[in-house]
């Protein structure tokens, strides 16, 4: 079965430019993020659900998780479970699965692409990143602020680049400072170590020096997933962070950026790393 079938989600595009994409070249596309690889996964796993869909990904790509902080996840799950987001798509498992197996359940804010994974749409909020969210969107949003659940969330809102010499976040948007205030909920900071491909940064940069907007080297993502096979993922788990402490001594754009400050330093914080 396909899950992603790029040809037809082009033939289906409102996009002309897309629809005028010789065959070859979607096909070569196709291969540069994985389709049928990613399919395969899809369907080998399509029964599972829940924390079994996790731990199966990691039994798949053969992951080792260590983790420093474990004991720093709070009793109650009405948090903002944050991190940096150097990998793409690692990250973001080893967020949710680490709030899964704590707390049973959990919600994401993602994008609409995954939307095509269907062992994650029960726990998926959906946002448009390029433009105005729908009603529906926005109310379904409203919704899980104000539940009980854990939410996990990359406050950068996309991948991490080379900016000034160095591997790291964009700037961090302002909105989850606000939510935290708005629905009374403390945050919870993760550190993943780690960074992707040079091919992966080296097209970023080549990108932007050619003043192309248009992020092409996010379809690099699942070959960056592809390539952590066999790897270790480091990350820290920090303290939780009051929403009280966020008053009106800055602004929420600020504040976003002091506890960006803060999460990196966790990178430093020495500890022993819990094996799972």
């Amino acid at each position: 079965m396909k899950y992603i079938d790029l040809a037809a989600s082009i033939k289906e595009s409102n996009s002309e430019f897309l629809k005028k994409l010789p065959g070859f070249l979607v096909r070569w596309i196709e291969k540069i993020i994985k389709q049928d690889e990613m399919n395969f996964i899809f369907d080998k796993y399509k029964n599972c659900e829940g924390a079994d869909f996790h731990r199966s990904l990691i039994k798949e790509f053969n992951l080792t998780l260590e983790i420093v902080g474990l004991e720093n996840l709070p009793e109650h799950q009405k948090c903002f479970f944050f991190a940096n987001h150097p990998f793409g798509i690692i990250d973001g498992i080893c967020l949710t699965k680490t709030v899964l197996e704590k707390y049973g359940t959990f919600k994401v804010i993602v994008n609409e692409s995954f939307s095509y994974v269907p062992n994650l749409r029960p726990y998926i909020t959906l946002v448009n990143p390029f433009g105005m969210s729908s009603k529906a969107y926005v109310t379904e949003l409203e919704k899980v602020f104000q539940s009980d659940v854990a939410i996990a969330h990359f406050p950068a809102g996309e991948v991490s680049r080379r900016y000034h010499g160095k591997i790291q976040d964009c700037a961090w948007q302002k909105s989850f400072i606000t939510r935290a205030v708005s629905s009374q909920r403390d945050i919870v900071p993760f550190y993943f170590h780690g960074r992707n491909s040079n091919l992966f940064y080296g097209i970023n940069l080549v990108r932007r020096a050619l003043g192309i907007k248009t992020n092409i080297e996010m379809v690099l993502l699942p070959r960056e997933m592809f390539l952590k096979r066999n790897q270790t993922i480091r990350f820290v788990i920090g303290k939780p962070i009051s929403w009280r402490k966020f008053d009106r001594s800055l602004t929420p754009f600020q504040w976003a950026q002091k506890v960006r400050e803060h999460v990196y330093k966790l990178s430093s914080v020495s500890g022993d790393f819990v094996v799972l």
